[in-house]
């Protein structure tokens, strides 16, 4: 992805969840100067990449395969100096735009429609030995309540209801056509972006950058590069 893309949707992010009213971190539009100068005191953020993340899961099109997120806060599995057992993420979710099918090792998550338009959710069992899809239906709890759905199938998610994704849950998610764009929520177990992600279809996480203009507000798997190594 070019860095004015990068730059360019960090900027849109923003302006949508703050016209839901969602309020986010004080250092949310740090400059790559402004992360040095805190650098001392920011190891935790640095440790657990808590920021900014776009990616187009190796696609050309971010618009129809990509996302736009931010960690809010996570810890780190077997780690004594981060204890937290948790992790949230704020997301945005174009109409029509895909994160590929994927399922976690590790990761228990709830997925939150937190406003805007309705969030699709195409569910799939998996099976996590094999690292792949398998056939048969499977239970679900969608909003507390239980629900038995086969693979394949797709969820629909209005503003204020959630699912939980348990291991066996492979899903891909996009935003509804003519529903407009959805502010996503994520409440989980520690998040590992680089070892707990199986993407079925072998799509890539992190995708490489083209500098064509310089960083407004940099990613958080960037701060090793960017910020650490001139601290």
């Amino acid at each position: 992805m070019k860095r004015s893309e990068i730059n360019r949707y960090l900027e849109e992010a923003l302006e949508f969840w703050e016209g839901l009213g969602f309020k986010m971190p004080p250092y949310v539009r740090y400059t790559v100067d402004d992360w040095k100068r805190d650098a001392a005191v920011c190891r935790e953020i640095f440790d657990l990449q808590i920021g900014w993340d776009v990616t187009a899961f190796g696609s050309d099109d971010f618009l129809k395969c990509g996302l736009t997120l931010y960690t809010l806060r996570n810890g780190m599995a077997d780690s004594l100096l981060y204890t937290k057992p948790y992790a949230e993420k704020i997301m945005m979710v174009r109409e029509n735009q895909m994160t590929p099918r994927h399922f976690h090792w590790r990761k228990r998550e709830d997925i939150i429609n937190r406003g805007g338009g309705n969030l699709v959710i195409e569910l799939y069992k998996a099976d996590p030995g094999k690292n792949g899809i398998c056939g048969g239906s499977f239970p679900v709890s969608v909003n507390g309540m239980a629900r038995s759905m086969d693979t394949g199938d797709k969820l629909i998610l209005t503003p204020g209801e959630s699912v939980t994704m348990e291991h066996c849950h492979a899903h891909k998610f996009y935003g509804e056509a003519g529903s407009g764009a959805v502010m996503v929520g994520e409440v989980s177990m520690v998040n590992n972006d680089e070892n707990d992600n199986c993407f079925i279809d072998r799509n890539i996480r992190f995708v490489p950058v083209v500098e064509d203009e310089e960083p407004k507000y940099i990613l958080a798997c960037e701060y090793k590069q960017l910020v650490r190594q001139n601290k």
